[in-house]
């Protein structure tokens, strides 16, 4: 990073502050031409508002100070029409989530010329025929056909490619990827990151590549720059802050993801290495104890699932798809069922029909021996109280406009007639204050609202309102796949100690192997509604019987 000839950007004492409050202090990196700089740290450390505030994308009440040079051009003193001639011609920007970036009522073709048009109105057809071939170089199947489709037509994949495609219509300098990975499937992730370094090699561009996670980071930067609390902490080629990392809280974020080749009881913190501990992950092994020594709690047989795509007109069926396609399987009691797949591959349908709050066309779901299918909704609502779930989003799974303690206290006032017939001496609210010292949050937040907590401490929330029913079957459905590193640590190990504390029974859906690989007993792979392949951890990573299986632990980000 010597070469100041190859320099394209050059951050200075970047500092941001909101109304007074500073965010973002004293940021100091070089990017060069065709390399890419990895900044990494969890929420909130400041991460997108020091991107943000090169491309003047920050709100009004923020004050930016210190030096921004782009080839020479100062972004930082920039007015709104310097901005506007920056924005997409010299730097631009893929966001986190596709889907609330493109308008779904304009079709993505138009949506990518529009940003091509603001120097090229006249020209329609050549700009059709441009972003066509844009489309193609990004790799999208019938581009003619996605050009003409509208956002809730494509994948997840799809749809960030369309973003990329907008983001490299005006053949930018820098392209910021604003964690552009961070919610899709570890096989569509692997080939966004090929198809961004491939691009890099093509147009000589330079990458800002933001995340949380330094095993995304690993497999694409250069040079890395380690963010905490609006402050760098600290910054190098990739391979020495991967492999040689200087300060704790570098450690911590490396240590805390599971590990793939060891069982540990506990995943260590970044808290522990910020309080100069460095926790022992191998001495302590989770004891996984086999099928055999268990009865089982649910019993599925051929289950099926379809769902009707079009009917006549008068409401017959003329296309159907089967989400879940005649799977069967054992949950045994006490132990944690993994349940991997690619998005789409039926893996939450399988858990919602579990739960019967989705109806199945087919087969049987038993539990302890009685038949669901046949249960009344009475008697279904009775049995509710041991069958609970936790949902991936934390923010849509909360109401906004009632506290966390009413939120967790909520199922104690659903099923008051069900709790009244067994024996309860505590009131609903020393349950709740019990239960929130329980699951890491302060009895003092039960009057807070949600908008008041992190994603992390939400999602504790939601796994207090699972629980305080003590069911014995929680589906946890991708409940750690939108958190940082760092707090999907926390909460996978509350997870477990709730589990050895309680004896839950635990469905843990994911997309992610390195989780799943940590968290189970036994993992099954699910692919296009049907079940794969089964078997231990060890057994599924270290001998996998499918390509598929290999296809997904070939994805796997790794260190």
């Amino acid at each position: 990073m010597s070469n100041n000839d190859n320099n394209v950007l050059q951050v200075s004492n970047l500092t941001v502050a909101f109304s007074g409050r500073t965010v973002v202090e004293d940021i100091n990196y070089t990017l060069q031409q065709g390399r890419t700089l990895g900044i990494v740290g969890e929420s909130g450390s400041g991460k997108s508002v020091s991107s943000l505030a090169l491309m003047g994308l920050l709100p009004k009440q923020a004050t930016v100070s210190g030096s921004a040079l782009l080839n020479g051009t100062e972004l930082l003193t920039l007015d709104e029409a310097g901005f506007r001639n920056i924005r997409g011609q010299r730097i631009s920007m893929i966001f986190q989530e596709p889907m609330t970036s493109l308008n779904p009522v304009q079709k993505c073709g138009e949506q990518v010329l529009e940003m091509w048009r603001t120097e090229n109105r006249e020209r329609k057809a050549e700009g059709r025929q441009r972003v066509i071939d844009l489309f193609k170089e990004v790799l999208l199947p019938r581009p003619e056909k996605i050009f003409d489709s509208y956002p809730h037509e494509l994948s997840g994949g799809q749809k960030q490619r369309v973003m990329i495609a907008m983001a490299l219509i005006n053949h930018p300098d820098i392209l910021i990827a604003d964690e552009p990975t961070t919610a899709l499937d570890v096989t569509v992730q692997k080939t966004i990151l090929e198809l961004l370094r491939d691009l890099q090699r093509k147009h000589g561009i330079s990458i800002i590549f933001i995340s949380h996670d330094l095993g995304v980071i690993s497999q694409i930067a250069d040079d890395i720059l380690v963010m905490y609390r609006g402050h760098m902490v600290e910054q190098g080629p990739a391979s020495e802050i991967l492999h040689n990392p200087r300060e704790p809280y570098t450690k911590g974020l490396l240590a805390c993801r599971p590990p793939m080749d060891s069982h540990p009881r506990r995943l260590p913190t970044v808290e522990e290495y910020l309080e100069g501990e460095k926790p022992k992950m191998k001495d302590e092994t989770i004891a996984i104890k086999k099928e055999t020594d268990r009865s089982p709690l649910f019993t599925v047989k051929d289950l099926t699932v379809t769902y009707t795509l079009k009917r006549s007109l008068f409401g017959k069926p003329l296309q159907t798809l089967k989400g879940v396609d005649g799977i069967n399987f054992d949950i045994m009691e006490g132990e944690t069922l993994g349940l991997v797949g690619e998005s789409g591959c039926g893996k939450s349908t399988l858990g919602r029909a579990l739960l019967r709050l989705i109806d199945h066309s087919d087969g049987s779901v038993s539990y302890r021996g009685r038949s669901l299918d046949t249960l009344s909704t009475k008697e279904m609502r009775a049995l509710r109280p041991k069958l609970q779930i936790i949902f991936q989003d934390p923010y849509s799974s909360l109401n906004p406009r009632i506290t966390i303690g009413e939120a967790i206290a909520e199922p104690l006032k659903v099923h008051r007639s069900i709790l009244n017939n067994q024996s309860n001496p505590t009131t609903p609210r020393n349950t709740v204050t019990e239960l929130m010292q329980q699951v890491g949050l302060s009895p003092d937040w039960y009057n807070r609202y949600p908008h008041e907590l992190s994603g992390g401490q939400r999602q504790r929330v939601c796994i207090a309102r699972a629980l305080i029913l003590q069911p014995e079957l929680v589906v946890c459905d991708e409940s750690v796949s939108a958190l940082d590193v760092s707090v999907q640590a926390q909460v996978l190990n509350l997870l477990n100690d709730l589990k050895e504390h309680y004896s839950f029974t635990y469905l843990f859906i994911t997309h992610d192997l390195g989780v799943v690989h940590y968290m189970a007993d036994r993992i099954m792979v699910m692919q296009k509604g049907k079940v794969v392949e089964s078997g231990t951890p060890d057994d599924l990573f270290n001998h996998p019987q499918t390509d598929y299986t290999r296809t997904l632990l070939d994805a796997i980000p790794r260190i």
